[in-house]
């Protein structure tokens, strides 16, 4: 077993995606908050002398009395797998049968339903089912590599693989969340995700000689906002997934030799609306 070579580690960026996305949700969620504070006459901030700052309503106030939300996401994500190379890859490394492979990060969208239940005053349990499409990509090189002319599997020469599938989600979560602040509030989440694959799709047949298992459970955890209107709910929320099952199905070629293992991750901006 290994993992990549450290020179290769530059194209591994999930720390940076996951900096990239958690600023962009701020930046959209400091804004949204300040519109959520709509004026009216309900309430009133005073200042010296009795004079009047601002006045603020609560936007649906009986919101946290019902049991149940419905609700809808767009979710914009970015995707890569954790590769654990082979004993071969290494047996390979520099010789006429080396490669290289490196996890690359692509973008992908998901979208889905969301039912809410109220369990206490902080907590809630979630059920988002949705669709995602996503591409995975495996960056391979050659390392000394030319093709045996004995193996019709060996390419004649060495490509970035990719994994292209679109595949049902049936996240169950536990929603913790704070006391409610005029319209704002924060919330952390957790749980299970389950996954099926129910299409792969495949563009170049040279670029999509790896084989994955048609189901994954991941382990989810995130951080949002929720942001009250007068007639809807907004929830911005930076959400890691990290797959718990190994994804690599073993077939006869170059590519999927160097690979003993590949676990799914995926760093996703959920922009909910109940």
């Amino acid at each position: 077993m290994a993992t990549p070579h450290f020179r290769h580690q530059l194209h591994l960026h999930r720390t940076q995606v996951s900096q990239v996305a958690l600023a962009g949700l701020l930046a959209l969620a400091v804004p949204l908050s300040g519109l959520a504070q709509n004026k009216s006459r309900s309430s009133a901030s005073r200042g010296k002398g009795g004079r009047v700052k601002s006045i603020t309503v609560q936007n649906l106030p009986g919101y946290d009395d019902k049991w149940f939300h419905p609700g809808f996401y767009i979710a914009p994500n970015f995707s890569s797998y954790k590769v654990e190379q082979s004993p071969e890859y290494i047996a390979n490394f520099g010789t006429s049968r080396g490669v290289t492979a490196n996890s690359k990060i692509s973008p992908g969208f998901a979208v889905g339903f969301v039912g809410d239940a109220r369990l206490n005053d902080y907590l809630n349990l979630r059920f988002a089912p949705g669709v995602s499409f996503i591409t995975r990509q495996i960056e391979f090189k050659p390392d000394g590599y030319t093709p045996n002319p004995a193996n019709d599997n060996d390419p004649d020469e060495i490509l970035t693989q990719e994994v292209g599938a679109t595949q049902v989600d049936l996240p169950l979560l536990v929603k913790f969340h704070s006391e409610r602040r005029r319209n704002t509030r924060v919330y952390v989440v957790g749980g299970l995700k389950p996954s099926v694959n129910v299409g792969t799709r495949r563009k170049d047949p040279d670029r999509n000689q790896l084989s994955v298992a048609s189901s994954d459970l991941a382990i989810e955890y995130g951080v949002g906002l929720d942001l009250f209107y007068p007639f809807f709910k907004f929830a911005p929320e930076l959400r890691f997934s990290h797959g718990l099952s190994n994804q690599h199905q073993g077939v006869d070629n170059i590519y999927s030799r160097s690979i003993q293992s590949l676990r799914s991750n995926t760093v996703t901006l959920y922009l909910t609306f109940e």
